[in-house]
């Protein structure tokens, strides 16, 4: 069994972007929505049996409390954010499971979700469908895995470990050092990609990191400057590696069973003809029969 775990949030701005805009019968946008719930429909005609879908119900979360740099909803384009609601009804009508986060953030359900399938003996593979680089902390061997469902790409352990240069513990520290700018965080003056790969390849976590730069790998270009900042803003990199590391504690479904898709809702007609994708129920009945 394999389970699919989607960034709602994502697909609805990736959808914002992609696709032309188009308007109900009373006018309202619903042009990312009918992409999102048609590449849904797909998915589940293709392979996807078990599915769960985070969005970002708010923007904020319970990390905006503990800095105040963090991001917010402030200058996201209203007509993109009131499509939230109209997504999550229209994805629970198709009969798949939805969690709507608020304090949490869809990341955060995500992550959540995938500690729980992966502990459940009947799952063969969990796949986090999201292009986000915090997920890729939750990637297990090839048993957890990032999918970049636009260009096709899977990411395992090793995946991870090519991409960004640490292994997926280390992506949480990683973050902290190199900063998010999506998520509105810096990290440490003067840190890159390459000098926080080279010196959590090695170390793993911040807290190994000797406080002595003469102790670092010889190839770190800058190290004495470099492990003065870190001592300097150690407290500021805590933070920000608090920012980054995904709770699995937010409010999922409680079993994988509960992910399990039979096929769409009644109300699905009526909601792909306000979407203006009539061949959507159809569509949807027939791979529900499929099973």
């Amino acid at each position: 069994m394999k389970v699919h775990l989607i960034d709602g949030t994502y697909e609805l701005f990736r959808h914002y972007y992609a696709v032309p805009p188009a308007q109900d019968a009373a006018g309202v946008e619903i042009g990312a929505v009918r992409g999102v719930v048609t590449s849904m429909v797909a998915l589940l005609e293709k392979e996807a049996t078990h599915v769960g879908v985070a969005t970002d119900h708010v923007i904020e979360s319970f990390r905006n409390r503990l800095y105040g740099g963090y991001k917010t909803g402030d200058g996201m384009d209203p007509v993109l954010y009131a499509q939230f609601p109209i997504l999550e009804q229209s994805l629970e009508a198709l009969g798949v499971a939805v969690w709507p986060l608020v304090e949490f953030e869809a990341d955060d359900g995500l992550a959540s979700a995938a500690a729980l399938a992966a502990r459940e003996p009947q799952v063969d593979q969990v796949l986090i469908c999201t292009p986000d680089k915090d997920l890729a902390q939750c990637v297990v061997g090839s048993r957890v895995v990032l999918v970049d469902r636009r260009k096709k790409i899977t990411f395992d352990e090793d995946g991870i470990l090519a991409k960004f240069g640490v292994k997926p513990r280390s992506i949480p520290d990683y973050l902290a050092l190199v900063g998010d700018s999506a998520d509105g965080y810096p990290g440490l003056t003067g840190w890159g990609p390459k000098s926080a790969a080279a010196i959590l390849e090695r170390y793993g976590r911040l807290e190994a990191i000797p406080r002595d730069w003469k102790s670092w790998p010889s190839q770190l270009r800058g190290a004495q400057r470099l492990c003065t900042v870190l001592l300097e803003q150690w407290d500021h990199a805590l933070l920000y590696r608090r920012l980054a590391t995904l709770a699995q504690d937010a409010p999922v479904s409680g079993c994988v069973a509960e992910l399990r898709w039979s096929g769409p809702r009644p109300e699905f007609a009526a909601v792909c003809a306000r979407l203006g994708a009539k061949g959507l129920p159809e569509r949807a009945m027939n791979a529900a029969r499929g099973r």
